[in-house]
C-alpha cells in the first residue's frame, strides 16, 4: 500500500515538473512598445535585430538594427557579433520570427532578449524613428481630405509581408461589390506609405482596419474577425 502511494506521489511531482518546463518552454519576453523603447534608450549600444527577411529589412527598419533570423545562411556568424552580456531587442512583422530568435537566444546563454509587441507595425504605426527608403504615396494631408469628403470610409492598413493582411483582400472585394461607390475602400501597406502609418500614430498591429463616417471614426479594429459583419451593421 505504501509503495502504492509512493509512486503515485512520484507520478504526480514528474507530471508536475513536465507541465511547469512546459509552460516555461511556451513564455516568452514579448514586451510593449513602451517598455521595449524605453529599455533601448537605456542602453548606450542597444543590441536591436530586424528579424524579417532582408527585403523587407531593405524596405524599412529601426534605426540602429541588423537583420538576421534563424534562417539567415550567416546566423552563426551574426550570433557571434552579439554581446551575451548585454540585453538584445528583436521585432518581426508581427511577433513569430522575433520570439523564435528570442528563445534561441535565451536558451544559448544570453542574458536577456525582448521582442517588440506587434512587431514593426507598433513602432512605425506609433510615431517611433525608423529608416525608409521611400517616400509615401499618400500623405496625411491627403488621407485627410479622403475622409472628409467622403461619407463613409474603411481604411486597410498593413503590410505585402503579413499574412493576416492577405486574407483581408477578399473580404474587401466583398464589401466593395456590395457598397460600391457608397463607401470609399483605402489600402495603405507599410512597404508603400510608410510615413502616413507613422503619422495617423495609432496603429499596433497589423492588418488594423478603420472605418469613418461623416469624419467620425466608428470602429477600429485589429484583425479581420467579424470585419464583413462589423461594416454591415455599421452602414446598414
Amino acid at each position: 500500500m505504501k509503495n502504492s502511494k509512493l509512486k503515485n506521489s512520484l507520478t504526480a511531482l514528474v507530471l508536475l515538473f513536465t507541465i511547469a518546463g512546459f509552460a516555461q518552454d511556451k513564455s516568452s519576453n514579448i514586451v510593449s512598445l513602451d517598455e521595449f523603447y524605453s529599455k533601448i534608450k537605456s542602453q548606450k549600444n542597444p543590441q536591436i535585430i530586424d528579424a524579417r527577411g532582408a527585403d523587407e529589412f531593405a524596405l524599412n527598419h529601426i534605426n540602429g538594427a541588423v537583420n538576421f533570423n534563424l534562417q539567415s545562411e550567416n546566423y552563426g556568424k551574426y550570433v557571434a557579433a552579439l554581446d551575451k552580456s548585454k540585453p538584445v531587442f528583436i521585432y518581426s512583422i508581427g511577433a513569430g520570427r522575433s520570439v523564435a530568435l528570442e528563445k534561441e537566444l535565451l536558451k544559448n546563454g544570453f542574458a536577456a532578449a525582448y521582442s517588440l509587441e506587434g512587431g514593426i507595425a507598433n513602432w512605425i504605426g506609433n510615431g517611433k524613428p525608423f529608416y525608409t527608403n521611400s517616400k509615401s504615396k499618400l500623405s496625411l494631408t491627403e488621407y485627410n481630405k479622403i475622409v472628409a469628403e467622403n461619407n463613409s470610409v474603411l481604411v486597410d492598413i498593413g503590410s505585402k509581408y503579413c499574412g493576416a493582411c492577405k486574407k483581408v483582400k477578399p473580404i474587401l472585394e466583398t464589401i466593395k461589390a456590395q457598397y460600391g461607390e457608397k463607401l470609399k475602400i483605402v489600402e495603405i501597406e507599410l512597404e508603400d506609405s510608410p510615413q502616413i502609418i507613422a503619422d495617423l500614430k495609432n496603429i499596433n498591429i497589423f492588418p488594423t482596419l478603420i472605418l469613418y463616417q461623416k469624419g467620425e471614426i466608428i470602429f477600429k479594429k485589429e484583425g479581420i474577425n467579424n470585419l464583413k459583419n462589423e461594416v454591415d451593421v455599421a452602414l446598414n
